[in-house]
């Protein structure tokens, strides 16, 4: 990378930085609990609305691998969600009052966040719909993963987003909160990926699966992109770009070896089809609130009127971590 474009991108931090700054003022403390966060803890940063049905099993499944602490970020949910999340002891609560889209789809919101809470401390950021998995998740919790992290001197993950879904109907079968939803979207597409590389920032560009053959099969190129980078060591000079697809500075991207090997890597199980999907487009659709003119909620609304099966004779049955490494989804790399 030539010496004009690093300095670029160091402009280009410095930017979002401020912008995350101008943005805290968007953001209201309705529980804050982070005088309890410890200097070893591991914390998950999440944006939500409207998605009380999946918070009791979002926070037990993290809770489980080990995560100590949650610092989410309400954008004006009228299901109860946020008062649920008030009640529960290792939750701290902000409230968004502006727009989701232009805080840049939450981006802003969370990078205010992770600077004056996660300095120091390994931060995973996914959605309330998204479940990490990763190389012996099934054995070892993530402390596991983030001390050979540590030891290695590795300060990012990275995770490919995977769909799940339903064989039949999204619709048909009822997702109930506390519920694990992968008992419900039990399959998933094994192959049907591209991938590309960003020059700019270095880090891969995947796109596929389920929604590229069912909403976007006749424009492939604008189906929701895949690559995730949602486990960091933070350091309050850090900044999310896109979503958690990419950040700066930009070595945090390479999250993957260009030279032969395998770095190790996981997976995130998007448990976006269920039941809730219909009315979730609808409302989504509605609100505007998302990228390109929410093209992608325009595809899923459209679709949804169908109640659509995205199970084809290509789909695989999910069993666990090792099947998707052998499938080349996840890797140990040189984690044993």
């Amino acid at each position: 990378m030539g010496v004009w474009q690093s300095y670029r991108l160091r402009v280009q931090r410095k930017r979002w930085r401020i912008r995350a700054l101008r943005k805290r003022r968007e953001l209201s403390s309705a529980v804050n609990r982070t005088d309890q966060i410890k200097p070893d803890d591991i914390l998950v940063f999440s944006t939500f609305r409207n998605e009380a049905v999946r918070l009791p099993y979002f926070l037990k499944y993290y809770r489980d691998l080990g995560v100590s602490h949650f610092i989410m970020v309400d954008n004006e949910s009228d299901d109860g969600g946020a008062e649920y999340l008030r009640a529960q002891p290792d939750v701290s609560l902000w409230t968004a009052h502006g727009s989701y889209k232009r805080s840049r789809f939450g981006v802003d919101w969370l990078n205010w966040l992770q600077r004056k809470y996660a300095h120091g401390h390994w931060t995973l950021v996914v959605d309330p719909d998204e479940l990490l998995v990763y190389p012996f998740c099934d054995t070892r919790p993530l402390r596991a993963l983030t001390d050979w992290l540590d030891a290695s001197s590795i300060k990012s993950f990275g995770a490919m987003l995977v769909d799940m879904y339903p064989k039949g109907p999204v619709d048909n079968v009822p997702y109930r909160a506390g519920d694990n939803p992968l008992d419900i979207a039990q399959w998933f597409d094994s192959c049907n990926y591209v991938i590309n590389r960003n020059k700019a920032f270095g880090n891969l560009w995947i796109q596929g699966g389920p929604r590229a053959r069912t909403f976007f099969a006749n424009e492939p190129a604008r189906a929701p992109a895949l690559n995730k980078i949602p486990l960091v060591k933070w350091d309050r000079n850090y900044t999310y770009v896109s979503s958690t697809h990419m950040l700066l500075p930009r070595g945090l991207n390479l999250v993957y070896d260009e030279w032969g090997g395998e770095k190790a890597s996981g997976a995130l199980l998007h448990t976006k089809f269920l039941s809730t999907f219909t009315d979730k487009a609808r409302e989504e659709l509605e609100r505007g609130e998302h990228y390109a003119n929410s093209v992608e909620y325009k595809a899923y609304a459209s679709g949804a009127e169908q109640n659509p099966d995205l199970w084809c004779k290509w789909s695989e049955k999910y069993i666990n971590w090792r099947q998707l490494e052998i499938l080349g989804i996840i890797s140990k790399g040189n984690w044993a």
